[in-house]
């Protein structure tokens, strides 16, 4: 069992930068590869960014435009997305998620077992 807490959601200006944290607990966090995902109101939920277990690999969704990085603390048990030169198409909830197996899958949110309570970000122009 894993269990996601989220933080450091917020308002900013477009073409600021904000960092969210997603705390996981549990002992076998290093085993999990995680996701970031995002939705805005009325849309689906959308595919941000995910990192294998070792923090070697990352994928990224395409539209961001190399603009999000995704990193992984393992000794803390963390994972963290840095968000910069933010838009105001930006404006979502986030969600971070965790999954053990699947590492091709790791842009679909069927993919992923567990998931935080999401932190909202909204970018003002």
């Amino acid at each position: 069992q894993v269990q996601l807490v989220v933080s450091g959601g917020g308002l900013v200006q477009a073409g600021g930068s904000l960092r969210l944290s997603c705390a996981a607990s549990g002992r076998t966090f290093s085993s999990y590869f995680m996701g970031w995902f995002r939705q805005a109101p009325g849309k689906e939920r959308e595919f941000v960014a995910a990192i294998s277990w070792s923090g070697r690999r990352t994928n990224y969704a395409d539209s961001l435009e190399g603009r999000f990085t995704i990193s992984r603390d393992s000794a803390k048990n963390t994972v963290y997305l840095q968000m910069s030169s933010l838009k105001p198409e930006d404006t979502a909830i986030y969600y971070c998620a965790a999954a053990s197996t699947g590492w091709g899958l790791n842009s679909q949110k069927e993919a992923y077992a567990y998931w935080g309570q999401g932190t909202q970000v909204t970018v003002s122009s």
